[in-house]
This record gives structure tokens, sequence and C-alpha cells, in this order.
């Protein structure tokens, strides 16, 4: 009944409805040129494609384009080049000084840096969409190009295929300005949940109808399934609170006892850096196979077949290590220490026990890195909890990669942010929110 009244609450707010209205309208857009196959392919001649595309890596990046990738769809390569440029720009922000002090200028420096993000995906579909047509090439028989494999044909759909993902980061630009969430983020979570069903039944029909564990096994796999959700979530939302009191300074230069309320907290999340980490090292985990893919050597090609292996034990290793790294470098450029510490000091703030300034800054460090260390475990352990429920309960490849991973976390990450834009929107109008219970707030003159 609450959740009914809060829908009710949520259509009552004009910007509201209008933002989930748009959001949804550009989604449903996205999902539709999904199914759009490229100028000059057979449709049903892509059985090749979607066998290839079944598990590996490219089964994983299938699940991220919500199957376009092998449905050969003009958004074939969805919103990834855009993930994978802005990747680079914000590495390149350590190293490069120009960026940096784009960083410093606040609004007008994010647009240009956005703008910077913009070509430099460009440049990486027009790297990726020959790629994708030389495997279409390699993967789909001679009668599926009903053009041939003519220079016309590639160029044609490098193009077509290029403009399908700066039209994806046009709709994910467009949703985060004028609907709902962040655009990109909901972009690969509904890629991502168009294969949930599918999955499911794929997992149902193995288990079920091939006798291989019945509705039993089904009834666990929901079980830990839902667990492993529960866990994503308290990463996600995990806090802990720092003690901050505001004073006075005094005339002999200390700060008088608290003369400005009540004791407030600054909030440090157990996991700051959110999915960026699993994106980041998955960046990384596609590199070893197209590197080693050059050579013929026996052990090139091993280390190839080790690395296409999402659930193999090195793979996931390595992964997980890579995991834990990004965590903390993410969190590094993420978490404004110096910044925060500067920002109480001006205000006259102090964390009890600890002097304004320098201490303050190195005492937020502290923490973090303490905080941090399990955090970027727990994440690491989500991460690879496919490959060990594939591993443990047989569990069909499909349907293992939403027992955690990067799918799953993103589906929750995203799906939270979203929840809590709709939460404020509804606190604002004095209404109860989608994550707090009680009766209508009255409306304040």
């Amino acid at each position: 009944m609450k959740f009914i009244n809060t829908i009710k609450n949520i259509w009552k707010i004009e910007e509201l409805k209008s933002r989930i209205l748009v959001t949804l309208g550009l989604l449903l857009v996205y999902r539709f040129g999904a199914q759009i196959v490229l100028p000059g392919i057979d449709a049903a001649q892509l059985s090749n494609l979607a066998s290839q595309t079944d598990s590996g890596l490219l089964g994983l990046l299938n699940a991220f384009t919500g199957g376009a990738f092998s449905n050969a769809s003009v958004f074939a390569l969805g919103i990834m080049p855009y993930i994978s440029a802005s990747i680079v720009v914000q590495l390149m922000g350590i190293a490069i000084p120009y960026l940096q002090k784009l960083q410093k200028e606040g609004e007008s420096g994010r647009r240009k840096i956005n703008q910077i993000t913009r070509w430099l995906t460009i440049a990486i579909t027009l790297v990726q969409g020959p790629g994708y047509i030389y495997n279409l090439f390699a993967t789909l028989p001679q009668g599926a190009f009903l053009l041939g494999d003519t220079i016309t044909f590639v160029a044609s759909s490098v193009i077509i295929l290029t403009t399908g993902t700066i039209f994806a980061m046009w709709l994910g630009e467009k949703i985060t300005d004028k609907g709902i969430g962040n655009g990109i983020s909901l972009l690969i979570m509904v890629g991502i949940i168009a294969r949930l069903p599918l999955a499911f039944v794929q997992e149902f029909a193995s288990r079920v109808f091939e006798s291989n564990g019945g509705l039993i096994m089904i009834l666990i796999e929901l079980v830990i399934w839902f667990a492993i959700i529960m866990a994503a979530v308290m990463l996600v939302m995990a806090v802990r609170q720092i003690p901050v009191q505001y004073a006075r300074r005094s005339a002999s230069g200390g700060y008088e006892k608290n003369v400005f309320g009540s004791r407030q907290y600054i909030p440090l999340k157990l996991n700051a850096s959110g999915v960026m980490p699993i994106i980041f090292a998955q960046a990384i985990m596609f590199i070893p196979m197209a590197v080693v893919g050059l050579s013929d050597s026996d052990t090139a090609q091993g280390i190839a077949t080790a690395f296409s292996d999402i659930f193999g034990f090195w793979y996931n290793l390595v992964f997980a290590l890579l995991i834990i790294v990004f965590t903390y470098f993410y969190t590094a450029i993420t978490v404004p220490t110096n910044k925060m510490a500067d920002d109480l000091k001006r205000s006259g703030g102090f964390i009890p026990g600890i002097r304004p300034g320098t201490e303050t800054s190195e005492f937020l460090d502290r923490v973090m890195s303490q905080i941090t260390l399990p955090g970027s475990i727990f994440l690491a352990l989500i991460a690879v909890f496919p490959a060990i429920v594939v591993s443990l309960l047989g569990v069909q490849q499909g349907w293992a990669l939403f027992f955690g991973g990067t799918s799953l976390l993103i589906m929750v990450g995203v799906a939270i942010d979203t929840m809590q834009q709709v939460n404020s929107y509804l606190l604002n109008r004095h209404y109860d929110g989608l994550m707090k219970s009680g009766k209508n707030r009255k409306a304040v003159a």
C-alpha cells in the first residue's frame, strides 16, 4: 500500500513525471535501435555470431550492449567506446597539466573535458568499427553479406557504427539533462537487464527439463542471487561517519567549545569509487587477449586461452587484484581529503581530538585507507562470484553473469542512484521518499 501511495505521489509531481517519461522514451529508442541490423547483412544468418557471444569476453561485451553486438546492430558497439574514452581521459588527467587545469576550472572546464571525451570516443569507434566488421567476415557465412565484402560495405558500416555510438552517447547525455538518473549508466543497465529474462529461462530449462537439479536448485540459486544483491546494496551504501564540531576561534588562536549546535558528520563511503574499479579492470582484461592474439606461439596462445575464459582461475585472480588496485587509485583521485580539511578549517569545523589543517587531512587519508581495503576486497569478491557459482553449482554461464560481477554491481549502483534522485524530488515536495516509510508530510507554505 505504501508503495502504491509513493507511485501516486510521483505522478503528482509534474516535473518528476515528465523526467521519468522522457527517460523511458529515450531508453525505448535505444532498445529499438539495438534490434536494427546493419544494412547489407542478412539477419537470418546471424546464428554463428550469436554462438560466438554465448560466453567469454565477447559474451560479457554482448551483455553490456543488450544483445546489440550479437545482432550486428547499428548499436553493436554500444556505449562502450564512450566508457573507454572516459577512462582514458581520467587516467590522462593525472599526468597531463592541461587536463589538470581544466579539472580545476569548474563547469567550463568540465564542458571542455566532455568535448575531449566525445572526440576521443569517435576516434576509438573508428578503430573498433573495422575490427567488428572483419570479425563478421570471419564469423558469418559469405551469403550473410548481401553487398559482399567490398570496401563500400566496410566504409559505410564503420560510419553507421560510429554514428550509432554517437547517437547512444547523445541519448545518455539527454537522459542525464532532461530525464532522471545518469543516462550513460542507465543505457548500460537497460542493456544488461534485457539479457536477464533469457538467461533465467535458459537456466530454468536446463535445471527442470534436463533433470539437472530441478526446482530445488532453481530456488537455491534465487536465494543466493538475492543474497548477493543485498550484499551489493550494503557495499554501495555503507559509510563511516566521522564526527565534526563547529566552533568559533578564540582570541588565543584556539577553538571555543561547540557554539553552533549539535555535532555533525562527514560520511566516508566504504566503496567511494562505485563500480569504476571494475570497469577499469574489465577494460584492462581485454588487452592481454588482443595483444597475444597477434602471435602464433604456443605460449601466446596459452595466455590468450586463459584470459578469454572469464570463469577461469587466472582470469579471475588477475581481475580481482586489478580491482583492488584500481579501487585505491580511483578513491585517491575522487575523494579530495585535502580540500575537505581546508573547507572544514575555513568554516570553523574540526574533528574532535584532531588539529585542523594538515593533521585533519592526514587523519582522513588514514581513515580512507583503512576502510578502502575491506571495501576493495568485498568488491573483488562480488566481481569474481560468477566464477564461483559456475564452479560450485554448475550454473549456466549466461545466468552466472548476474551473480555478481560488473553486471550486478552496475544494476544495483544505477538503481540506487536513480532511486535517490526520485527520493529527493519526493522529499522536496514534502512526500515520503522511496527509501523512507511513514505518512505523507503536509506541504509547507
